[in-house]
């Protein structure tokens, strides 16, 4: 089975390397070659490849964008990241939108084949740097992070005021009295430094505790 691959990258020189090394596998092919983010979700629509290799940093739209896109739009294609980043932080942003591989574009020679089989076989990819980076930062964020100052009590009724419920609909739900949902809501506010409950709303989601899907 020959793997079809869309790759976009707006750097011509660099797109035509990663061509040839893609083409020279006998189980890989090239159907789609685009320069920015808008034209690579409009060619996935048009051709369905199996995998989308893209550079974060494109006109128009770049990967990551255009990965969240596809993630609606074509499940189906599974996206691998090129960046010249390689800190955790531009991993989970790339892995919250929807790729499923992350590869830095100084080791794309090296790890772009096996991490295009290993995402086609409908595993996730990162190299082994990144890997170890990315879950320290996570260990840190669980331990120290923005929420780590919010009790499990408190989690729970931000997860339900981003999720649109009303603090009588809270107060039912969790068999509480609404000053009570009142009181939670505005330490919570006190704790982060917010100050109005749309704030509070834009931290939940920047914070993944709930999702836009």
């Amino acid at each position: 089975m020959t793997i079809r691959i869309l790759l976009a990258d707006d750097h011509p020189v660099v797109a035509e390397g990663l061509r040839l090394l893609i083409d020279a596998q006998g189980d890989m092919k090239v159907v789609a070659l685009t320069g920015n983010g808008l034209d690579a979700v409009r060619s996935c629509l048009e051709t369905n490849p199996d995998i989308a290799v893209m550079d974060q940093a494109m006109p128009e739209m770049n990967g990551t964008e255009a990965a969240e896109m596809l993630r609606r739009r074509r499940s189906s294609t599974r996206v691998i990241m090129l960046s010249m980043h390689s800190n955790a932080e531009h991993v989970k942003r790339a892995l919250r939108a929807g790729a499923s591989g992350y590869v830095p574009k100084a080791s794309a020679v090296n790890e772009l084949v096996d991490a295009i089989r290993i995402v086609h076989a409908g595993r996730r990819y990162l190299s082994r740097a990144l890997a170890d980076e990315f879950l320290e930062q996570t260990m840190a964020d669980a331990c120290c992070g923005p929420l780590s100052v919010l009790s499990a009590r408190e989690r729970l009724v931000l997860k339900m005021i981003a999720e649109g419920n009303s603090v009588v609909r809270i107060a039912a739900r969790l068999s509480l009295s609404r000053k009570t949902v009142e009181t939670y809501r505005g330490r919570m506010m006190l704790k982060l430094g917010l100050e109005n409950l749309p704030d509070l709303v834009k931290f939940a989601i920047k914070q993944g505790v709930i999702s836009l899907e």
